[in-house]
């Protein structure tokens, strides 16, 4: 699922950072990882937050609606952490940055999130359950505890989420952040993970 998002990254910064004039040509690799890492590293960091509503919200929100995702908290502050850090590591203008961020991360999320809860036969690889696996350690089994996270998102979806704080919602919150925050300190001990998934796929 981690190699999908990249790729989605990919797909999208053709247009905003490969052919943007503004972006010289040895730096364009970069910008696409640090994209990479803002967004595999934002959704990795609110599950561990205990944020697996903000998740779900996230994706049952956009819908394929790119506009709709701008005004999600979770959004906001991707596109403002990828600009600060193109100002920061790569010496790009302000403009230029917020222009890419505001573009890129929208943009993939928006693909990420209407292949998530698209019923297209190509768009199966994409589930809720393999991406929250993805950050946890696990696959959909493990990540949910045998929970159907994608039937969940879709309850979500329709307006839910009150109905879901009844029936063990929080229990399966609590056990998704823990194994994130496990996942994550296993990374950050043993090197690896993310980091370097990322930067042998933008080479």
């Amino acid at each position: 699922m981690l190699e999908q998002i990249l790729e989605l990254v990919k797909q999208q910064g053709q247009q905003s950072v490969v052919e943007n004039q503004n972006v010289p040509n040895n730096l364009n690799n970069q910008v696409m990882a640090e994209a990479a890492n803002t967004i595999t590293g934002g959704l990795q960091n609110i599950l561990s937050g205990g944020g697996l509503q903000g998740i779900l919200s996230l994706f049952g929100q956009g819908q394929g609606k790119s506009s709709n995702l701008l005004s999600n908290p979770v959004v906001a502050m991707m596109v403002g952490h990828l600009a600060n850090n193109l100002v920061k590591k790569m010496n790009l203008s302000p403009a230029v940055a917020n222009g890419i961020s505001n573009n890129l991360i929208p943009g993939v999320l928006n693909n990420l999130v209407s292949r998530t809860v698209s019923n297209a036969p190509q768009d199966s690889g994409f589930n809720i359950g393999n991406l929250i696996g993805a950050f946890t350690g696990g696959g959909q089994q493990s990540s949910g505890g045998g929970i159907d996270l994608q039937g969940l998102l879709n309850q979500f979806m329709q307006g839910g989420q009150e109905q879901q704080q009844s029936s063990g919602l929080e229990s399966l919150i609590n056990t998704i952040t823990q194994k994130a925050q496990n996942n994550q300190q296993s990374q950050s001990q043993q090197g690896g993970g993310l980091a370097d998934l990322i930067q042998g796929f933008f080479k």
